[in-house]
């Protein structure tokens, strides 16, 4: 008997789940265009260097002018971006198309650069010229934004097991509409963007967790999977509405204004009850618990249900919830360092993974906008596979299978020659499919992992080192400079790491959520037991033959 029990008796998966499920769901169109809108703010457009204005040829187009000025790139295909002639080359207008410039003196971009305006009106690689030797900048931004997130990933996980889920989910809400609107809309509209987003950073931690705790035990896997389909949906919407805006103030404006809407509504959530009762707020916990049970159409359950039936639910983690808990608990006992360790793997390289994948969308030579959208549809068929596996073979054989097939395609795609660029585009499709399934599994397995009284902790903890593999993930990718196919063997290599530490996680297909650290410990003892058995029997039958 326990909470769970309470969750059935008020309704089950009824109509508060499903508006709650919907209503909490919808940010996370957005918190794609969060994560991932550096590959639109800071768009590499084409350029070259500026020519110098005392030049002026009559009866010449703008082409051939700036041929004469600016040399081909090692590929013969475009003009370099970073060099000019020093003396113009008149001789490559000619006729003989057989001239050669190849030994002509050059010099790098001394009067700036011009920048095609065609794909990107303006990005803030064109307006502070963070190109040629600049270029490290770009990922810089990323890398600060993600490191907001990674602040905001230590911070408001401890404030969530304190003040609540609900307190801390609504003030996120506000936090990222007035820094994206405000601060990066307005008062900072002539400097670069400063990203101030850490204060919604873990908005999707909050989300899932809201969720796991008013959802019953048969419903969890498939309403956290179908709640990871509106990140899915919210990779599309980016694309078309950096398609349609093309100025990258504008877009993080549009991306962070709903956010005022959600703040409005979320105030009709009710906090988790189960957090409350734990908190020594039983009155509260037992208003929700009557509020869920009226719109679930159960009123005979309110005169039903009192404090002294709750108590009697939870009156194993009441008794455990007088101790107050900190990050160090996570490591303290066997069974939740295990958990932990195992967890700071799998989130570190899932995130590092997905993010060297998703945010490098130009080096496909296709269309920007039509990456994003193919790589936003190629999770819809990830995510039903990872919600089939979750179903059947449960969560450690998903978590640990998702990593290493993204391993295998992201390997695979080092042997496909680069002029193969259709075969070596879906591959990175199929690697970043992978990788969603994994982020969505785990996000509903963490949360079924880690007790009540300290779930908020351990998910902000663990996926703090997610934050520090996306800060990771654009540095990777400087190092194309040195082997293109080096960024894949550290994806890759990180993925098969993190697929052997999932293998050591307990399964938690079907089990009730634990609510103290003792439920964790004797869940990991029974494990153990369960193998030495298997291991007995296993030498038994070897002895006998």
């Amino acid at each position: 008997m326990g909470f769970a029990d309470l969750l059935d008796e008020v309704g089950g998966f009824g109509r508060y789940q499903w508006l709650h499920v919907t209503l909490i769901s919808l940010p996370g169109l957005l918190m794609a265009s969060q994560n991932l809108l550096n590959n639109f703010v800071s768009g590499i457009p084409e350029h070259h260097c500026s020519l110098l204005s005392n030049y002026s040829v009559h009866n010449l187009s703008h082409y051939q002018v700036t041929r004469a000025f600016i040399p081909l790139d090692s590929s013969g295909n475009k003009l370099d971006g970073c060099r000019r002639y020093v003396e113009p080359q008149w001789q490559l207008l000619g006729a003989n198309s057989s001239a050669n410039a190849s030994h002509a003196q050059t010099e790098e971009c001394l009067d700036g650069w011009t920048y095609d305006r065609s794909e990107f009106l303006a990005t803030t690689v064109s307006e502070w010229d963070l190109v040629c030797s600049l270029r490290p900048l770009k990922q810089m931004i990323q890398t600060i934004y993600m490191g907001g997130v990674l602040t905001g990933a230590i911070i408001y996980g401890g404030l969530s097991d304190r003040f609540g889920r609900r307190s801390v989910l609504i003030w996120s809400y506000l936090g990222m509409a007035v820094s994206g609107v405000i601060l990066n809309g307005v008062s900072l509209s002539n400097c670069p963007p400063v990203q101030t987003d850490h204060v919604s950073s873990d908005v999707f931690l909050f989300v899932y967790l809201s969720e796991v705790e008013w959802i019953p035990t048969k419903e969890r896997t498939i309403v956290g999977t179908l709640t990871s389909f509106f990140f899915t949906f919210g990779q599309m919407i980016l694309a078309g509405l950096a398609y349609w805006l093309r100025d990258w103030r504008k877009l993080q404006v549009v991306t962070c204004a709903p956010q005022f809407l959600f703040f409005a509504y979320s105030w009709w959530y009710s906090e988790s009850a189960r957090w409350l009762v734990l908190n020594r707020r039983s009155d509260e916990a037992l208003k929700s618990l009557h509020r869920v049970a009226r719109i679930n159409g159960k009123p005979e359950m309110i005169d039903k249900l009192t404090l002294e039936v709750l108590h009697s639910h939870m009156k194993k983690e009441i008794e455990s919830s007088h101790s107050s808990f900190t990050a160090y608990d996570l490591l303290k006992t066997k069974g939740m360092r295990r958990i932990s360790i195992c967890l700071i793997a799998v989130w570190f390289s899932t995130s590092f993974a997905y993010y060297g994948l998703a945010m490098d969308l130009q080096k496909f030579g296709v269309s920007i906008y039509l990456m994003q959208i193919i790589f936003g549809a190629v999770d819809f068929p990830a995510k039903l596979l990872a919600l089939g596996m979750l179903s059947y073979l449960g969560r450690r054989v998903s978590q640990a299978a998702c990593l290493f097939l993204s391993a295998l395609v992201i390997f695979t795609n080092i042997f496909v020659p680069t002029d193969m660029q259709t075969i070596r585009t879906t591959l990175a499709c199929l690697g970043k499919g992978f990788t969603s399934a994994s982020f969505t599994t785990v996000y509903l397995y963490t949360g079924e992992l880690y007790p009540t009284v300290i779930r908020q902790t351990g998910m902000g903890f663990v996926s703090t080192f997610a934050r520090v593999g996306s800060m990771a993930a654009p540095a990777v990718l400087i190092l194309d400079e040195v082997l293109p196919a080096l960024p894949s063997v550290v994806y890759g290599g990180a993925a098969v790491l993190a697929g052997f530490f999932a293998c050591f996680l307990p399964e938690t297909l079907n089990v009730p959520l634990p609510d103290t650290i003792e439920d964790v410990e004797e869940k990991w003892d029974l494990s153990n037991n369960q193998m030495k058995v298997i291991l007995i029997c296993k030498n038994t039958e070897k002895l006998n033959h």
